[in-house]
C-alpha cells in the first residue's frame, strides 16, 4: 500500500469520525449509546459547528424550522424564531457537545487529509494535519457542503478589488458605499442580498437562472408558544406536525400534478404580489419545473431587488477586468468588490480527500470512472469500515437533513455493534447489494423532478444522473436504514480477509 504517514508516533482509536457539524456529533452520541467508548472526532477549525461555523454571511438562516431541524434526542425548547439564524444554530451545536460532554473526544485545528486501508493490520492509517492515526473504523461527517464552487471567469485574477465567496464572508471589508456585485442567486444570496442593499453604493446581481422563490412563513415565537412549547408532549407534537406537513411536499418533486401546480401556484402568486414590473417579473419566473433546483423561501428578496440602487443582469458575465465586469451584451459596470454566491462542490467533494481501499483502489479514481455509489448513501464496495453521513443519495429537497443523519448515525452504530456480535474486524457492501440499491434508486429518479425537471443543478453529477438527492420521502430512507442487515455485506476477520461462514 501507498507510505502515506509522516514518521513519527502514530495515535490509536477504535473509530475516527471526520466534522463536527451536526453529523459527526449525532455519530458520537449514537456511537457511545452502542457502547462505542474509543472514539476521536477530527475538526478541521478551532471550535465545532459544521455549516452553521462556516457560514457567517449577513441573514444566514435555515430554511427548515427550528424544532424539525434539531436533533429528536436534544430537544431544545426555547427557540427564538420558527426558522433558525446561524448564532443560533451554532449556540445550539455548542450546548449538545456540553450536555453530552464532547469535546475531550474532539481534536481540533486537525484537518483530515487522507486515509488507506491496511490490509494485514485491518485498520485505516489514517493522515492528518497535526499527526497520523491508526483506526479500525473511519466515518466522514464532512457532507457536501464545505467546499466552497467559485467560477473560473476571463480575467478574475487581474481583478484588483476584494472577491469573496459568501461561505467565507469578509468581515473586515466595509461593503459601505461600495459598487458590488454578486454572481449567483441561489441560498445564500436570497439571504444577503435584502442585508446588503440598504448600505452598498449600487448592487449588480448577475443571475445565471432564477429560483422558485415562495414564502418564508417566519416570525419570532410568541411568549405563549414558549410557555407550551417547554412541555415536552407540546414539543414532540409540534415536531411531529412539522415532519409531516413537510413530507407532503415531496409529492411535488415525486410527479404528482396536482401537488406541483400547487406549489407552482404559490411561487408564481408570491412573485406577482412582490415584483409589479413585468419586465423584472419575466426575469424572475424560471421556465424549469419547481423542485428541480432548490426552492427558495424568502420574503424580502424580491422587494430588494426593486431598489433603486440595485440591478439584475441575466446576462453572462464575458470578463472581469481591474475595476470592472463586462457582460456579454458589453455592458460594462465599475465594481469594488466581488461576492460569489456560487454554492458548493456537493457531488464532486469526494475529489478534496484521498480514500484508498481494498487493493490500493482509490474512491475518487473509482467515482470518476462510476459516479458516486454507495449502499444506502452511507458504506461503499470495496471499502472496509468506511461510512459516510449525508453520503450520495441522501440529501432532501423537502424536509430537514438533521432527520436523514440521525437514521444514518443509527444505522452505522448497529451496523458496527452487529458486526462485533458476529466476532469480525470490518465489513464492507458486496458489489451486489449496491448495484441493487442503485437500481432501485435510478428507477425511482425517472419522472421525478430532479432527473427531468428541465434544469442543471447540484444536484446532478457529470453524467447527468442526480447523485445528492434522495427520491422518495424521509420517511421511506428513515425504514429502509432501520436496521443494518449484515447479508449486504462481506465480513472480514483480522487479516482483511472473508470470515467463514
Amino acid at each position: 500500500m501507498p507510505d502515506m504517514l509522516a514518521p513519527g508516533p502514530v495515535a490509536t482509536t477504535d473509530v475516527v469520525i471526520v466534522g463536527t457539524g451536526f453529523g459527526g456529533l449525532t455519530m458520537a452520541i449514537k456511537l457511545r449509546d452502542s457502547g462505542f467508548l474509543d472514539f476521536l472526532i477530527l475538526e478541521k477549525a478551532a471550535e465545532v459547528g459544521g455549516t452553521w461555523r462556516d457560514n457567517t454571511y449577513p441573514g444566514c438562516a435555515c430554511d427548515v424550522p427550528s424544532h424539525l431541524y434539531s436533533l429528536s434526542f436534544a430537544q431544545k425548547a426555547d427557540w427564538s424564531r420558527i426558522y433558525p439564524r446561524q448564532p443560533e444554530l451554532l449556540a445550539y451545536t455548542l450546548g449538545v457537545v456540553k450536555n453530552y460532554q464532547l469535546r475531550s473526544k474532539i481534536r481540533f485545528n486537525t484537518a483530515f487529509l487522507a486515509a488507506a486501508w491496511d490490509q494485514a493490520a485491518c485498520l485505516w492509517r489514517i493522515e492528518t494535519s497535526t499527526g497520523p492515526i491508526f483506526s479500525r473504523v473511519l466515518i466522514s461527517g464532512m457532507g457536501g457542503l464545505h467546499i466552497p464552487a467559485t467560477p473560473q471567469l476571463p480575467g478574475l485574477e487581474t481583478f484588483a478589488g476584494a472577491q469573496f465567496h459568501s461561505a467565507r464572508w469578509d468581515h473586515a471589508y466595509d461593503l459601505t458605499g461600495k459598487r458590488v456585485a454578486v454572481v449567483g442567486t441561489g441560498a445564500s444570496a436570497i439571504q444577503f442580498i435584502p442585508q446588503i442593499a440598504p448600505k452598498v453604493a449600487r448592487l449588480s446581481v448577475f443571475q445565471r437562472t432564477p429560483p422558485w422563490v415562495t414564502p418564508k412563513p417566519d416570525r419570532p415565537f410568541s411568549n405563549l408558544e414558549k410557555a407550551l412549547l417547554k412541555f415536552p408532549p407540546c414539543r414532540a407534537a409540534f415536531r411531529k406536525y412539522l415532519f409531516h406537513t413537510h413530507e407532503l411536499r415531496v409529492l411535488a418533486f415525486l410527479g404528482n400534478q396536482q401537488a406541483q401546480k400547487l406549489g407552482v401556484q404559490l411561487a408564481l402568486n408570491h412573485l406577482k404580489r412582490q415584483v409589479a414590473d413585468p419586465v423584472l417579473r419575466a426575469k424572475l419566473t424560471p421556465n424549469y419545473q419547481l423542485g428541480c433546483k432548490r426552492v427558495m423561501l424568502a420574503n424580502d428578496y424580491f422587494p430588494a431587488l426593486q431598489r433603486p440602487n440595485v440591478e439584475l443582469i441575466t446576462d453572462n458575465i464575458a470578463q472581469v477586468r481591474q475595476n470592472s465586469i463586462v457582460d456579454q451584451a458589453g455592458v460594462e459596470r465599475a465594481i469594488d468588490a466581488i461576492i460569489f454566491a456560487t454554492g458548493f462542490a456537493v457531488t464532486t467533494a469526494y475529489k478534496h480527500t484521498k480514500i484508498i481501499g481494498l487493493g490500493g483502489q482509490e474512491l475518487g479514481a473509482l467515482w470518476d470512472k462510476t459516479g458516486m455509489r454507495a449502499l444506502n448513501g452511507i458504506a461503499i464496495a470495496g471499502f472496509p469500515n468506511y461510512f459516510m453521513l449525508l453520503g450520495p443519495h441522501t440529501g432532501l429537497g423537502h424536509n430537514s437533513a438533521v432527520i436523514m443523519l440521525e437514521a444514518q448515525a443509527s444505522y452505522i452504530a448497529d451496523a458496527l455493534k452487529k458486526l462485533r456480535e458476529a466476532g469480525g474486524r470490518a465489513i464492507s457492501p458486496t458489489p451486489a447489494a449496491q448495484a441493487r440499491f442503485i437500481a432501485k434508486l435510478q428507477a425511482r429518479l425517472a419522472g421525478t423532478v430532479w432527473q427531468d425537471g428541465g434544469c442543471q443543478s447540484w444536484y446532478k453529477d457529470s453524467f447527468g444522473n442526480v447523485t445528492a438527492i434522495w427520491p422518495g420521502s424521509a420517511a421511506a430512507y428513515q425504514r429502509a436504514v432501520r436496521h443494518a442487515d449484515l447479508q449486504d455485506y462481506t465480513l472480514f476477520a483480522s487479516q482483511s480477509e472473508p470470515a467463514a461462514a
